[in-house]
C-alpha cells in the first residue's frame, strides 16, 4: 500500500497531498522512506556518547523526532526535507538523553567547572586560554586537566545542542543548528538568528586551528572522528579530546557574548 502511494508521484506532490489530507498510509511511507536518516543521524550522535548509550535507543528517539518531522514539515517554506528532518530527529534523540539524565552527576559538575574557569579565564585574557592556564587555575597538572577532558568527552555533543535562541517553542534553535541549517528557521526571526549564526562563526574562528578544523570537519563536512583522526594523523581518542577542548571553548566564548550583549 505505502509503496503503491509513492508510485508516479513526485517528492513536491506526496508533500502537498500529505499536508492536505493526512493521509495514514502516505504517513508511513514517508517514515519508511526517511529511515535510513534516523540511523545515520543516531550514528554520528553514538560516536561521541559512552557504551551504556545503546545505538538502538537512540534510534528508537530518533523515529520520534522524524515522525514529528513529517507532521510538522511544510514544503511551501522551500526547505528540504531532509535538513528539517535532521534538526528534528537529533534534537529529539537529545531530548531524550536529557530526560533519562544518562551523564553522571560528577562529570556534569566537573564539565560546569571546567566551562566556568574558561569563561572567567577568557574574559580576563581576552584570548582562548592555553591548556597549561586552565589546568592553573583549576589546581590541576596539565596532565590532569586533559585526562580530565577525556572523561567528559561523552557530554560535549550533547552541550552543542543546547539552546542559544529561545523564542517561541518553535523557533528553539540550538548551536549546531544554527551553523548546520539556518535556512530551516522561521522567516520571522531570520534576521536575527543570522546574527546569532554570525556570532557563532566569529567564535569558531578564534578557536586554535585544530580544534577549529575538527569542527569544521564534524559538522560541516560530516566526517567521522575516525575519519578526522586520518586527516589530522592522530589518534581517534585524540580528536575526542580536541572536539571536546574545542566545544568548551567555544560555549565559554558565547557565554561572555551573551553576557556582554544581554
Amino acid at each position: 500500500m505505502a509503496s503503491a502511494i509513492l508510485d508516479d508521484k513526485t517528492e513536491e506532490e506526496r508533500w502537498k497531498e500529505y499536508r492536505k489530507t493526512r493521509n495514514p498510509a502516505l504517513r508511513e511511507a514517508f517514515i519508511k522512506q526517511y529511515a535510513p536518516l534516523v540511523k545515520y543521524v543516531a550514528g554520528k550522535v553514538a560516536m561521541g556518547m559512552p557504551s551504556n548509550v545503546e545505538f538502538d535507543d537512540l534510534v528508537g528517539f530518533g523515529v520520534f523526532g522524524l515522525i514529528d518531522a513529517i507532521d510538522k514539515y511544510d514544503p511551501e517554506k522551500n526547505v528540504k526535507f531532509k535538513t528539517y528532518a535532521v534538526t528534528r530527529i537529533r534534537g529529539a534523540i537529545f531530548d531524550e538523553l536529557r530526560q533519562i539524565d544518562w551523564v553522571p552527576r560528577s562529570v556534569r559538575q566537573k564539565t560546569r567547572e571546567i566551562e566556568s574557569t574558561i569563561s572567567h579565564l577568557e574574559a580576563q585574557l581576552g584570548r582562548t586560554a592555553s591548556d597549561q592556564e586552565i589546568a592553573g587555575a583549576m589546581g590541576m597538572s596539565e596532565d590532569e586537566y586533559l585526562k580530565t577532558v577525556q572523561k567528559i568527552s561523552g557530554t560535549s555533543i550533547l552541550s552543542l545542542n543546547d539552546v542559544w535562541f529561545s523564542g517561541d517553542e518553535k523557533d528553539r534553535v540550538s548551536i549546531v543548528d544554527s551553523i548546520e541549517s539556518p535556512s530551516s528557521l522561521n522567516p520571522d526571526v531570520m534576521v536575527e538568528k543570522e546574527v546569532m549564526r554570525q556570532v557563532i562563526i566569529n567564535a569558531i574562528n578564534e578557536l586554535p586551528d585544530k580544534e577549529k578544523k575538527i569542527l569544521i570537519l564534524y559538522y560541516y563536512e560530516d566526517l567521522t572522528l575516525k575519519d578526522i583522526g586520518r586527516v589530522l594523523e592522530v589518534t581517534e581518542s585524540r580528536v575526542s579530546q580536541l572536539h571536546t577542548k574545542a566545544i568548551l571553548h567555544l560555549r565559554s566564548k558565547l557565554t561572555n557574548i551573551r553576557k556582554g550583549i544581554v
